[in-house]
């Protein structure tokens, strides 16, 4: 098993960037692809984008508001995961969440069902 903690998110003015980090502990984390989902308001979780457990792989939402703005990397020798978030806009609020399943899973990254481990989430909000 491995816990996932989040952190690196707070109130950031429209067109910022910022760097979200989801720490892992427990089991190797090195074999372990990971993902970051995003909840707004009234929303289910929303897949952002994922990276395989070598770092070489990386997946990321088809959403026109997460193309070329997001980028995802890891760093297995401190067991962390980053999501890279640049030109903030209003429409990237809500809280960040990290996911994890060891291997590649089994199933669509879209869906949170396939990701059994997950973080307390990290509260980002974007103002104008």
């Amino acid at each position: 098993q491995v816990q996932l903690v989040e952190s690196g998110g707070g109130l950031v003015q429209a067109g910022a960037s910022l760097r979200l980090s989801c720490a892992a502990s427990g089991r190797s984390f090195n074999s372990y692809t990971t993902a970051w989902f995003r909840q707004t308001p009234g929303q289910g979780r929303e897949f952002v984008a994922a990276v395989d457990w070598t770092g070489d792989r990386k997946y990321y939402a088809d959403s026109v508001h997460v193309k070329g703005r997001f980028a995802i990397s890891r760093d297995n020798a401190k067991n962390t995961v980053y999501l890279d978030v640049n030109s903030l806009i209003r429409e990237d609020t809500g809280v960040y969440y990290c996911a994890s399943v060891e291997g590649s899973g089994s199933g669509s990254y879209y869906s949170p069902l396939i990701w059994p481990y997950w973080g307390q989430g990290t509260q980002v909000t974007v103002s104008s």
